[in-house]
């Protein structure tokens, strides 16, 4: 059986990440939103809300303008121990 999902039901890995270092940097989500359109992303704030709560998806695209966007590398993006516990 094929799962797409992380174990705890997220759409993926990210998303909390995403949200933790945009706060460090004092950014809203539409904020965000508006950095991600400057580097040819088409992502609204209801996009990114979507992504840091794990009901969306992210691409191999938005990875790489994520990291872009937000100053981080790879690593950090997808850094479990940057994760608040559940």
């Amino acid at each position: 059986m094929f799962i797409n999902k992380a174990a705890d039901g997220r759409n993926n890995l990210c998303g909390r990440n995403v949200a933790a270092v945009r706060k460090q940097l004092g950014l809203s989500q539409r904020e965000l939103a508006d950095r991600l359109q400057l580097c040819g992303l088409s992502l609204d704030k209801n996009a990114v809300q979507r992504i840091e709560s794990g009901q969306r998806f992210v691409t191999d695209i938005e990875v790489v303008a994520l990291i872009d966007v937000l100053g981080i590398s790879f690593q950090e993006l997808f850094s479990k121990a940057s994760l608040p516990h559940s």
